[in-house]
Formats: structure tokens, C-alpha cells, sequence
């Protein structure tokens, strides 16, 4: 006979009880000590203690009792106890077993009745069953459906296992099917039907052919297992694909998503891919569990990837999911619908964009509106300048959101219509003259310098230079700035209190030094100074003039640079009187010096840096020497914008040739030969080294010799070789779980008894499954296992120690194991994310380690590789940008943990020229996360990795 197997409960027992000692706790116990005797009994049978003297006991002590309890792990007793004898013969005392299971076929409690017929489908015994069916049969018929529904069941079982025994088993179920008016019972009776006899199950549905939406959700997900495990599918294709598609239509949402998909394997005609596609749509627009979402938007993605083109109708369908509130929806969504944009549809599609963006300035959810907001304008970005059909349509609603106090939208906005007015210069003249409208509504320094770029580089006509003149005038106020912060300082009403009078105050401010250290400056102030100060810096001020004076000298040496090009251009037109051009002239000078002088002032919150200055008294020297003007011109009108050209058209290259590569290739044609392997020569060639290696990576060959490589490098010995007992462990990384292998050697020609190993982390882990004691012969060996739980990327410590008694009985030995330190890099990833969301990380997160170069390593490219390789992080540096030999290298690196743990990174290297220090690298690696345990495990991985060699 075969043995099944069992799963082993954990129920401990303490001391093995002796047979006259269960004997007297069957017979002469309470319930529960009859209980507990039985537990006692069946765990002694699983490990091969059976107690065959036990089984009239318990037939005479246990079977007649109604403790419910006890009847049910009776039936676990009758499924392990042995019930054959020596010579292979059902025992005697099984009759009356038989006769109890009867008795509980036919009890009036139909709970005992449908527990009864569960066990019944886990007997594997002949003789046991064949009395036991006509009882089996009449509970088919029992007025309470639990009963019903096990009886269908239990037939089932005893066919699959003797078929002979229910000859009629199919239409014994079709009759059920058809009297029955529990669904739960129609669905168990349909699934055993659909499992004996497909053609009758098919039979049963042909009744109901055009009114299968009638059927309960249970039956409806089963039939549609009856289609996808049909062997002989394409006999009944036709019948099948009208019973999908009118479950297409089911109110039931878990039927209508197996349909769609099921849909898709029988048929890959143009219709079905669109109804399927329908049912998906349908589904997310109307669930509103949003994990549901996401599954079914990944479904309709891989429906797109295959089927390109043919879901084009339905795409402001798709766009209608935008209405979800969730953010990680709508980012899906608008990944599937840039996937599926072409010349056709793109109006459509930019339309309800511009819709949705138009939407997010009304809505009040202004937190999640300033993501979604972002996106919108990003895919609208990416759309134009692809199709540029639209840019004229989108330019227009886009400039609205310059003014963004939304800093991210406003920059995309300015990046967008930078790319449009170079791109497509008949939108020029109509973006320059909205720009000047929004002008003075800008907020950010940023997009200050994006529209003065543009401002400077295409206002081409005289009445575009001098209105950007007057709007300039208009965003930085009254000049000289210096003199009319000093006139308002010294209009300031102060009033002294009696707190404030004469007292002095010390203000302190922070300085950059020339060796780009940090420094602070002192100085001492009465408090009137002080206070009449606070008031004018808190005044209300143009938005140029409040960005210059918070100390963003950047942007006013944009300023300087643009107002330089106006002049210069409107120097060319030969109509301008020369009173006129140096009246525009001497005021863009004014302006420029204001600045400066402003600068070094105490009315700014930082003094002007040295680089900003110098640039912008450089376009001073530019206007005011004719010289300089001349030679500087060429440079200023026609360098500048040569290179953001070449910029743009170097980005669409890149898209090209990364079009090209992601475009599908045909690599095998119909007419080539088929090479065989067996019939090939001895002789080896190139084309069969090209089979054998591809051959070797179907198989997994390749894979097999890496894995046991990588098992061998991650073995732990844990104690020493001259110890008493060996071990050393394999660790193995599993998503969330470290699996421990432990291999224990026995050194000794003693037994050592009670051996017990005891483990115990350090960090986020836990230990979730301890190794059980066990007993270690002379000389031999034992594996054990032992399961840690990880719950978040920090590096972590498993330590721990074996204990084992001796040959005395007061014996007993300790050793200390050898710590088993997690690695950080199993657990995170190389990830990629854009610049602005890197910059948002980085100044959000708040632990920072700073690793300082210290390697061997001369060449810069090699060391960041090196890096990369070492912490698994990618890097979100363009190539482009790292090209060339300058000295110096700068690079952005990232990667996410699997528990969503984010890891930022940034490398800043200088190289000393040849004959300093021999060419060694200098610099420092910085690593910020919102965790300490990533940024301090990371910055020792860099540490490790800058003294091991390169592999």
C-alpha cells in the first residue's frame, strides 16, 4: 500500500505516555482528557509509534460519544491509523468503523453529516468506501445544501480514485445539476461534472446557451476553468467564444476580467482584442479598489504591446480612467496613452489633456493636484514635440501656469516652450507676445531665467526689444535699487519702546571663503537699525527686485546677459537714432551696476558672489567699450543659441536611435535554413558554436555553473576546524527572507546529545523558525535550517551559539559561533527617476554620510564604474555629460531598495595633473536616504569597495 504523507501538527509531548496509560485515559477520562489522549495517540502514529492495541479502545470509549470535538479528530485518527494486518487484510475492527462512518452518513445533525463526507474524500481505502456509496448517493438528495454540496464532492473523489465504483458518476451529476437550486451547489456539482465529462458538462451549458449571465459568480468563474483546461479547445472554439463573450457583459467583475483574458488565448481576431480590451476599461472606470486598477491597467498594457494600432478607438475611453483619484493610476494611464498616441488621434488626446490641466486649478485637493499637474504638463511636452500639429494649440493653455507657485510646473513650462520656440519659429512671435503678458506673474527664479533666455535670444524687432525693456522695468522696480532701498530705509517710522532703547544686537551671517569652506561674520547693530532693516526687506517688492535682494545673483547675471543681447541687436537697426540706442543703452548699464552695488550692500540676505559679479561687470564692459562690443557680439547674438540648437538636435538623435533599438526586428525569416544538430559535421564552425551557446542558455547550463559559484562565495564557516563540532552555514537571500543552512559536523567519536543551536540578530531582523534538538552520532553530520525575517535595508548581525550535553550527565559544552553579517547590497536595486524628482529627494532627505576617496584607482570614468558595480546604484548622469578628459568628474547615482527605500547619491572627483601626487583621484562620495541604516551601511560599502581591486 502506499503511504500518504501528512502534515505534522506541533503539539509536544513531554514524556511518552505508556499504552496502558492511554487505555485508561480513553476509557476512563472526561472529554477532555479523552481529547488530549487522542491528540496524544495520532501524533505517536504520525512518527511511526502506531498503537495498534488502541483501536478497540477507541472504537468502544470514542466512537459512541457525541462530543463534536472528538468526531472530528476521530476522523483524523481514521485517515493515519493502520488498517490492514500482517497479510494485507482490511482488519475486523474496520467493519465497525465502517458502521459508525454509516451511522454518521445518516445523522440527523447536517454539520456531522457534511464533515462526515469531507473525510470520506480523503479515504484511499476500497473496502471502506464501496458500503459506504449508496449512503453516499442519498445525501445527493438531503434537504440542507451543506450536505448537498459535500455529497457531490465525495463522489467526485471516489471516482477519480475508483472509477468502477461510480460507473454513473456523469449522470449522476447531470441530473443533480438539473434539480439543484443552491448555486453553491451547482458550481461543486458543474466543476466535478466538467472534470468527469467534459462532452456532458458541455451538454448541461447548451440549455442555457444564450442565458449564461443568469448563472451565479461561482458557476460563471467555472466555466471559464472549463475552457481554459479543455484539451480539445479548438473542436469547441465556436461554442466557447459565445459563452466568453456574453460573460464580457457579467455584472461580476472578477468574471468579466477571466473572460477578457481567456478571450485573448482562444482568438487573436481584431473584434475580441477590442471587446477584451472593452471589459478592462469597464472595469477600471467602475472598481474602485485601486490595487484592481493597477493589475488590470498592467493586462491592458501587454494587450497594447502586442496588438499596436488596434485599441485606437478606444482610447478616450482610457483616458476617462484619469477621473481616478489615485496618482499612481493616473501615471499608468498616461504611460498607456503616450504608447498609443500617433497623427490620428493626437488631437483628441491633447485636447482632454488640456481639459484635465485646466481642471487642476479649480480643484481644492491642491497637494495631489501639484503631481497630477506636473505630469499633465510633462505628457503634453512630450506630445508637441513630437506632433508639432498641436504645439500651437497647447502653448497658449501651458504659459497660463508660468506663474505657478508650483515651482517643478512652472520650470517644465519654461523647458517646454524653450524647445517650442527654437523647434518651430512661425510660433515665435505669438510666444514672445503671451510671454510678456505673464511676465511680471512668474515667481521663480528659474523660470525667470528660462524667459529671459528666450527674451533675449528671439526678440529680433525693435518693439519687442523695448517692450522686454519696459517689462523688465516693470519686474525689478525702481533704479537704482541701492538708492531706493536707502530712501526707504530712511522714510522707516521706528518707534522706540522702553525694551528696545539703545540696545544693541548682534547680527551674524554666514560666508563662503575662497577654499569653498563655511565661515560666520558678526557684526554688531543697534536695535533700531536692526528693526528699520527687517521692515524694509519685509516690504512688498516687483518679483525680479525680491529674488535679487533674497540673494539669487544667478538669475540677475541672466538678467545682464539678456538685457547685453537686446542692446546689441537693437544696435544693428540703422532707423534707431543714436540718442535713442544710448538712452537703452546707459539704462541697461544702470541697471547692471545697481545690482552689483546692491550686491555688497546690507539690504540683500547674501552678498553677491565673486562669479556673478564678474559676469555681469563683463556685459558692462561689453556695451561701454565699442571694442569689446564688437568683438563680444558674435559671441553674445549667435554663440549662445548655436549651442542649444545642437543641444536640441543631439537629444533628438538620442530618441531615434533609442526608437530604433526598442523597434521590433525581425531576426529569423521564413525561407532561412533549419539546422540540426545531430546532422551536423564534427567539424566545429562559427554557426555551431552560435547553436551549442544558445542551446546552453536554454537549458540553463551556463545559469546552473554561475549559481554554484555563487553558493560557494556565500558559505559562512561559523566555528573553527579544531573545534569539537564544525559548522558553517550557506545563507540564502529570498525577497524578505534569509534562509540559514547550517551543515554541523560531529568531530568526536562521542555521541552528543540534546545538541541545540541558538541564533540571535542584531538590527531589523527576526528570527521567525528556530532549529529544533536533535542527537549527533560519532562522526556524523546534520543539516538544520533556520529562517530570519528582514524588514527593512540596514546592515544586520546573526550571531549565536551551539550547545550540546556530554558523555557525563552534568556535562555540557558551549561554542561560539562566528558572527554572520547581512549584506546590504541583496536587497537594493539600481533604479532610475528624473532630475527634478532626485533634487526634491535630496533636499528632503535628512541623513547624510560623506565618504572621501581613498583609492589606487588614476582614472575617473573607471573609479565611478567601480563604484556603481560595488553599491548597485545606476547612474542618472547622461553620458553625453560625462564625455571627454577634463580633470574632473560629477555624477548623480540612485537606487531603491526592495522595501521602497530610497538611496541618492552624488560623486565629485578631481584628478591632479601629472607630476602632483602622481595623478591621484581626490574627492568625496555623498550619500543621503531617509534612513540612517542605508546612508551609514552604503558609506561602509564605498569605504570596502575603494580598497578592493577591480574585478
Amino acid at each position: 500500500m502506499e503511504v500518504p504523507s501528512y502534515t505534522l501538527i506541533n503539539y509536544e509531548i513531554t514524556e511518552i505516555p505508556t499504552t496502558q496509560e492511554l487505555r485508561q485515559g480513553l476509557e476512563k477520562g472526561s472529554d477532555q482528557i479523552k481529547l488530549d489522549t487522542l491528540k496524544k495517540i495520532i501524533l505517536l502514529t504520525l512518527n511511526g509509534q502506531s498503537q495498534p492495541d488502541l483501536l478497540m479502545p477507541i472504537i468502544q470509549s470514542i466512537l459512541p460519544n457525541k462530543n463534536k470535538h472528538l468526531k472530528k479528530l476521530l476522523h483524523f485518527y481514521w485517515e493515519i491509523c493502520p488498517k490492514y494486518d500482517e497479510q494485507n487484510k482490511l482488519k475486523q475492527e474496520m467493519i465497525l468503523v465502517c458502521n459508525a462512518i454509516r451511522n454518521d452518513l445518516q445523522h440527523p445533525n447536517e454539520f456531522i453529516r457534511g464533515s462526515t463526507l469531507r473525510f470520506l474524500q480523503k479515504i484511499t481505502d476500497y473496502e471502506l468506501l464501496e458500503p459506504l456509496l449508496p449512503t453516499v448517493r442519498t445525501c445527493l438528495e438531503h434537504r440542507h445544501s451543506y450536505v448537498r454540496k459535500n455529497a457531490v464532492f465525495a463522489i467526485w473523489s471516489i471516482y477519480n480514485k475508483f472509477e468502477y465504483l461510480v460507473p454513473d458518476a456523469a449522470e449522476l451529476l447531470q441530473a443533480f445539476l438539473v434539480a439543484e437550486s443552491d448555486n453553491n451547489c451547482k458550481r461543486n456539482a458543474f466543476v466535478a461534472l466538467a472534470n468527469i465529462s467534459t462532452p456532458i458538462a458541455l451538454e448541461y451549458l447548451e440549455n442555457f446557451r444564450d442565458n449564461l449571465l443568469s448563472f451565479d459568480e461561482l458557476l460563471q468563474l467555472s466555466l471559464i476553468e472549463l475552457i481554459r483546461n479543455d484539451k480539445d479547445i479548438n473542436a469547441n472554439r465556436a461554442l466557447y467564444l459565445n459563452f466568453i463573450s456574453q460573460l464580457l457583459e457579467s455584472s461580476h467583475y472578477s468574471v468579466k476580467y477571466d473572460a477578457a483574458i481567456t478571450l485573448t488565448v482562444l482568438t487573436n481576431n481584431s473584434l475580441a482584442v477590442k471587446s477584451a480590451a472593452a471589459a478592462f476599461i469597464n472595469i477600471i472606470l467602475n472598481v474602485s479598489d485601486n490595487n484592481v486598477k493597477l493589475i488590470v491597467l498592467a493586462r491592458l498594457s501587454e494587450m497594447l504591446s502586442t496588438n499596436p494600432n488596434l485599441l485606437d478607438t478606444l482610447v478616450l475611453d482610457i483616458l476617462n480612467v484619469l477621473s481616478a483619484p489615485d496618482l499612481q493610476v493616473k501615471k499608468k494611464v498616461i504611460k498607456i496613452i503616450l504608447e498609443m498616441i500617433n497623427s490620428r488621434n493626437v488631437d483628441q488626446i491633447v485636447d482632454y489633456l488640456k481639459n484635465e490641466l485646466l481642471k487642476t486649478t479649480s480643484s481644492q485637493d491642491f497637494e495631489r493636484n501639484v503631481e497630477y499637474r506636473q505630469l499633465l504638463i510633462q505628457s503634453i511636452h512630450t506630445i508637441s514635440i513630437k506632433y508639432s500639429q498641436v504645439a500651437s494649440s497647447v502653448v497658449d493653455t501651458l504659459m497660463r501656469f508660468l506663474g505657478d507657485s508650483n515651482n517643478p510646473s512652472a520650470v517644465d513650462v519654461i523647458s517646454f516652450v524653450r524647445q517650442v520656440v527654437e523647434k518651430f519659429p512661425s510660433l515665435r512671435q505669438t510666444i514672445i507676445k503671451r510671454l510678456f503678458e505673464t511676465f511680471s506673474d512668474v515667481k521663480s527664479g528659474k523660470v525667470f531665467r528660462g524667459a529671459l533666455w528666450i527674451i533675449g535670444e528671439y526678440c529680433e524687432q525693435t518693439d519687442d526689444i523695448k517692450m522686454a525693456f519696459e517689462k523688465v522695468r516693470l519686474v525689478i522696480g525702481s533704479i537704482p535699487i541701492l538708492a531706493a532701498e536707502q530712501k526707504a530705509y530712511d522714510e522707516q517710522d521706528y518707534q522706540n519702546t522702553n525694551e528696545e532703547n539703545g540696545q544693541e544686537q548682534l547680527i551674524t551671517t554666514t560666508k563662503v571663503l575662497a577654499d569653498g569652506t563655511y565661515a560666520t561674520e558678526t557684526k554688531v547693530s543697534s536695535a533700531e537699525d536692526a528693526s528699520r532693516l527687517a521692515a524694509v526687506k519685509a516690504a512688498s517688492k516687483p518679483p525680479l527686485r525680491g529674488l535679487i535682494l533674497n540673494g539669487d545673483f544667478y538669475t540677475a547675471s541672466v538678467l545682464a546677459s539678456t538685457l547685453t543681447k537686446l542692446v546689441m541687436r537693437l544696435s544693428t537697426n540703422q532707423n534707431l537714432e543714436a540718442n535713442e540706442l544710448n538712452s537703452i543703452k546707459a539704462e541697461a548699464m544702470l541697471i547692471m551696476t545697481s545690482i552689483i552695488r546692491v550686491g555688497q550692500s546690507k539690504f540683500v540676505s547674501t552678498q553677491i558672489d565673486e562669479d556673478s559679479a564678474e559676469r555681469i561687470l563683463s556685459c558692462v564692459q561689453a556695451l561701454a567699450d565699442e571694442a569689446a562690443s564688437n568683438s563680444f557680439k558674435d559671441i553674445f547674438l549667435n554663440d549662445t543659441k548655436a549651442a542649444y540648437s545642437k543641444m536640441i538636435h543631439i537629444e533628438e538623435e538620442k530618441v531615434k536611435e533609442k526608437n530604433i533599438k526598442d523597434s521590433k526586428v525581425v531576426k529569423v525569416q521564413p525561407d532561412d535554413l533549419i539546422a540540426f544538430r545531430q546532422f551536423k559535421k564534427k567539424t566545429v564552425d562559427l554557426d555551431t558554436k552560435e547553436f551549442e551557446l544558445d542551446l546552453t542558455r536554454a537549458t540553463g547550463a551556463d545559469e546552473l555553473k554561475d549559481d554554484f559559484m555563487s553558493k560557494l562565495q556565500r558559505i559562512v564557516q561559523l566555528t573553527g576546524f579544531s573545534d569539537t563540532i564544525y559548522a558553517e552555514a550557506y545563507v540564502n537571500i529570498h525577497q524578505f527572507d534569509i534562509i540559514l543552512d547550517v551543515l554541523i559536523v560531529n568531530q568526536t567519536g562521542n555521541t552528543m546529545q540534546n545538541l541545540n543551536i541558538e541564533f540571535a540578530t542584531l538590527g531589523d531582523l527576526k528570527l521567525v523558525e528556530r532549529p529544533s534538538t536533535l542527537t549527533l552520532g560519532p562522526h556524523a553530520f546534520h543539516n538544520v535550517k533556520a529562517t530570519v525575517k528582514v524588514s527593512s535595508t540596514e546592515t544586520g548581525v546573526i550571531f549565536g551559539n551551539i550547545g550540546y550535553d556530554g558523555p557525563g550527565a552534568a556535562e555540557s559544552t558551549n561554542i561560539v559561533l562566528n558572527d554572520i553579517h547581512v549584506d546590504i547590497m541583496d536587497y537594493i536595486k539600481p533604479a532610475y527617476c528624473n532630475e527634478a524628482q532626485f533634487r526634491s529627494m535630496w533636499s528632503e532627505f535628512e541623513w547624510e554620510n560623506k565618504v572621501h576617496v581613498n583609492t589606487s584607482i588614476s582614472d575617473l570614468r573607471l573609479y565611478l564604474k567601480h563604484i556603481m558595480k560595488s553599491t548597485n546604484m545606476s547612474c542618472l548622469t547622461p553620458e553625453a555629460s560625462m564625455s571627454g578628459e577634463c580633470g574632473f568628474l560629477s555624477a548623480n547615482m540612485y537606487a531603491r531598495s526592495v522595501f521602497g527605500e530610497d538611496a541618492l547619491a552624488n560623486i565629485s572627483l578631481e584628478k591632479n595633473e601629472e607630476g602632483v601626487n602622481d595623478g591621484v583621484i581626490q574627492g568625496h562620495v555623498r550619500i543621503r536616504s531617509k534612513t540612517q541604516g542605508i546612508a551609514l551601511s552604503l558609506g561602509d560599502k564605498i569605504s570596502l569597495a575603494q580598497k578592493s581591486p577591480i574585478e
